[in-house]
C-alpha cells in the first residue's frame, strides 16, 4: 500500500464578523500539543491568522479521515478558547483595514521584505497530499503524467469565490492568488530527473527564490520527505471531501507508476495548454465546461468519469473505490465549496456564510 499524508491549513477568524484575527501562537498552545495533538502536527503559517496541521504518515483512508477529524476538532476547540475560530477555506472571505501580522519566523519576514504586497495579500489556504514514491527518477516521471489533470483537481476542489466581502467570479481564487509568484501555478516536464535538478538549480541560483520552499508548482517533489506533494487543491470544507482527494491523488501516483513501468510514453500537454486549463477550471469550477488532458472542452462531469475511469484499478486495489466514487458522486450532485459559499451568502448574508464556514469545518 502506497502512503500518504496530508497538510491542510485554516484561517482563525472572529465569530461574528469572520475577520482574520492573529492568534496562531495563543491557539497553538491552548490544542495541547500533548496526548491529542502532537507537536510536529500543527504548524505556524505565513500569517498569524492561519495555522497550519499535518497527519501522520497514513495507509488506509479512514486513517486520514480520522486524523484530520481530531486535528480540526483539536483546534475548533483551542480556537474557542481563545474566542476565535478556525475555518477550512481557500480564501478569506473578508479583511480587515491594514496588513496581517507575518509570523515572527526569519523567512517569513524575508518574503515580506521581498515582496510585501504579495504576502499582504497571501491569505489563502491549500490542502498538500503527500504520496510515497520510490525514487526521485520515477517522482519525475509520474510529475510528468499527472500533470494534465491538475486543472481538473482545481475545478473539484474549489473552495474559494470571495476576496474583500465580494465574489471575485473564480470558483478558486487561491489559483490565481497564488499564481503571481515567480515559482508557482502547473509543474513544467522535465527529461529526467537531472534535468529537474539542473533547472531548480538554476531557479535557486538566480536568486529569485531563496529556498526549494518557494516553487510553488501545483505538484512538487519534496524536499523534506520521499514524496511528491500534489498541491494544487483548495483546502476543502469538509474533511470527507479531503480524505476524496488523497484517495484520487494516490491513485493517480499509482497508476503513472504503472504507466512508466510499463514504458508507455508520458502525456503531450503543452505549458501554454496546461496554463489555459489551469486558469479556466479556477475561474468555473464545475459549473461550466472543463478542458480534458487534451485540451478538449467537455461537461465536467465526462471529464470527472474519464479521471475515475483512469484510476479504477488502483482505486479498487487499495480498497478506496466505493467511498471516492461516492464522494465525487456527492461532490457532482452538491456542486463545489464555492458554489456553497456563493448560496449560502446569497441567501443568508455575512452571518449565514459565517456559521457555514464554522460548522463545516469540524463537522463529522
Amino acid at each position: 500500500m502506497i502512503t500518504v499524508g496530508v497538510e491542510e491549513e485554516y484561517f482563525l477568524v472572529d465569530p461574528v464578523t469572520c475577520l482574520p484575527v492573529p492568534l496562531a501562537d495563543e491557539v497553538r498552545a491552548a490544542a495541547g500539543l500533548g496526548p491529542i495533538v502532537d507537536d510536529q502536527e500543527v504548524q505556524s503559517e505565513l500569517l498569524q491568522s492561519q495555522i497550519e496541521v499535518a497527519t501522520p504518515v497514513c495507509s488506509h483512508l479512514d486513517e486520514v479521515g480520522g486524523h484530520l477529524l481530531r486535528l480540526r476538532h483539536a483546534l475548533g476547540t483551542a480556537a474557542e478558547k481563545n474566542g476565535c475560530r478556525i475555518v477550512a477555506t481557500g480564501t478569506a472571505p473578508f479583511r480587515g483595514p491594514g496588513p496581517e501580522p507575518v509570523t515572527e519566523n526569519a523567512r517569513y519576514l524575508a518574503m515580506r521584505s521581498q515582496a510585501p504586497q504579495l504576502v499582504d495579500e497571501q491569505l489563502v489556504n491549500g490542502m498538500h497530499v503527500h504520496v510515497a514514491v520510490p525514487d526521485r527518477a520515477r517522482a519525475v516521471a509520474v510529475l510528468n503524467r499527472i500533470r494534465p489533470w491538475l486543472p481538473v483537481l482545481v475545478a473539484m476542489s474549489a473552495n474559494s469565490p470571495l476576496w474583500d466581502g465580494h465574489d471575485t467570479g473564480f470558483a478558486s481564487w487561491r489559483t490565481v492568488i497564488f499564481g503571481r509568484w515567480p515559482v508557482s501555478g502547473p509543474p513544467p516536464s522535465f527529461a529526467d530527473s537531472a534535468d529537474h535538478d539542473r533547472r531548480v538549480r538554476v531557479l535557486l541560483d538566480s536568486g529569485v527564490i531563496s529556498d526549494t520552499g518557494q516553487i510553488y508548482w501545483q505538484a512538487r517533489l519534496s524536499e523534506r520527505y520521499p514524496t511528491l506533494e500534489v498541491r494544487c487543491t483548495d483546502v476543502q470544507l469538509r474533511a470527507d471531501a479531503a480524505v476524496m482527494f488523497v484517495g484520487l491523488v494516490r491513485a493517480m501516483v499509482t497508476t503513472a507508476l504503472r504507466a512508466h513501468a510499463a514504458g508507455e510514453p508520458p502525456p503531450d500537454c503543452p505549458p501554454e495548454r496546461l496554463q489555459a486549463a489551469n486558469w479556466y477550471a479556477a475561474r468555473h469550477g464545475l459549473s461550466d465546461l472543463l478542458m480534458d488532458p487534451e485540451g478538449r472542452s467537455r461537461r465536467s462531469g465526462d471529464v470527472l468519469a474519464r479521471l475515475l475511469d483512469s484510476v479504477a484499478p488502483a482505486l479498487e486495489e487499495a480498497g478506496d473505490d466505493r467511498e471516492v466514487a461516492s464522494l465525487v458522486h456527492r461532490l457532482l450532485q452538491q456542486g463545489t465549496p464555492a458554489d456553497l459559499q456563493r448560496r449560502v451568502l446569497a441567501e443568508g448574508g455575512t452571518s449565514a456564510l459565517t456559521d457555514l464556514l464554522i460548522s463545516e469545518t469540524v463537522a463529522p
